[in-house]
């Protein structure tokens, strides 16, 4: 069966108002800037979907022998947002609120750690990593495009922004994936895309 995607709304920020019921569509048509965001921006709203309105236990929840939760999957991509836009694009440190968390270097810190965190630092870190995101992009592609190159990589080559977006897209990719195997362990929650209409919620309680 053939079907189509509706046109691409570039999505507000996550809880901010809509202006389409289903604005992570990707473009039908489009070029290839809006067709790469439009991508990542929706496997960003199905991941915030997937981990939306938990409490501490649910965010916690594992699977078998996995040590992945979804507050863990919502800390490390956060931390991979901020780590893309900054780091990786420009060779800028990281920043804020990573320099004040006590990261101890380790490559699984953010996934651990995330168990002494609540629901609502969990949404906030997430939330606020995909708007930081989103502004540093866009001021990246006011003054170039996709082969703009960016900071060195460890071994001396020099990656193009079109790679760390790609990066970006694979890390979503496969991490929503977890996501929706995790959230239909705690309550049943499953689909490919959320209903039309919805908006992120996030905990009164800190």
């Amino acid at each position: 069966m053939l079907w189509f995607r509706k046109r691409n709304v570039r999505n507000p920020p996550y809880g901010g108002a809509m202006t389409d019921d289903c604005p992570w569509e990707p473009p039908i048509a489009g070029t290839e800037v809006e067709h790469l965001l439009g991508a990542i921006d929706r496997q960003r709203t199905t991941f915030r979907w997937k981990a939306d309105n938990l409490d501490a236990a649910a965010l916690q929840t594992r699977i078998a022998a996995s040590s992945l939760t979804l507050g863990g999957l919502l800390k490390h991509l956060a931390a991979v947002e901020d780590y893309t836009f900054t780091h990786k694009l420009s060779g800028a440190p990281i920043g804020a609120p990573w320099d004040a968390t006590g990261w101890d270097g380790t490559n699984d810190w953010d996934f651990r750690s995330a168990a002494d965190d609540t629901p609502a630092q969990l949404y906030s870190l997430w939330d606020g990593a995909v708007e930081r995101s989103r502004a540093r992009l866009d001021a990246a592609l006011a003054i170039s495009g996709l082969d703009q190159p960016s900071h060195a990589w460890p071994d001396g080559q020099t990656a193009s922004l079109r790679r760390l977006l790609f990066d970006l897209l694979e890390e979503y990719g496969r991490h929503t994936g977890h996501a929706d195997l995790l959230r239909e362990a705690v309550d049943g929650v499953a689909g490919e895309d959320p209903p039309a209409g919805w908006r992120a919620t996030r905990p009164d309680h800190a």
